[in-house]
């Protein structure tokens, strides 16, 4: 049997539109490939990035900045000292990218300016950390990348 040109060209065509589908389903089916969104409600907090955007103009006022550093005991999170501790309040949320089940949020409650995170909560690696807090009825909003 002989092929000519036009049957070649149609094999080619057959065996590479196989080759594709093989690892279209193959990746499909793989449960090592995990397509999940990054946070659960991806569309419901695109709608409030906005004010996500002013908290953070808020917290980058030289006045209400935030400083991270590491210690002995942990991560202490030191907040502007000129504001009432007692009126602020708000959420540390610590995430880490490599596994969702390190994950974890927690209250600002201050007795004075620090707060901190105990170093057996946090294991080394990279952490992203934001901290949404509200004083006199502002919101403010800090995030950070920190390595651990």
């Amino acid at each position: 049997m002989k092929i000519n040109w036009g049957t070649g060209v149609v094999i080619a065509f057959v065996c590479f539109i196989s080759f594709i589908l093989f690892f279209v389903i193959r990746m499909n089916m793989d449960d090592k490939a995990n397509h999940d969104l990054v946070t659960e409600e991806y569309y419901q907090e695109e709608i409030g990035y906005q004010k996500e955007i002013d908290a953070v103009k808020n917290a980058n006022h030289n006045s209400k900045k935030i400083s991270l550093q590491k210690t002995a005991e942990g991560l202490e999170i030191s907040f502007p000292e000129n504001l009432n501790n007692k009126e602020i309040k708000g959420t540390v949320s610590l995430y880490r990218p490599s596994n969702k089940h390190l994950d974890f949020d927690f209250p600002i409650s201050l007795s004075d300016s620090h707060l901190l995170v105990p170093d057996k909560r946090l294991l080394e690696g990279r952490w992203d950390i934001k901290i949404s807090w509200k004083y006199q009825n502002e919101e403010y909003l800090h995030k950070e990348k920190i390595t651990y």
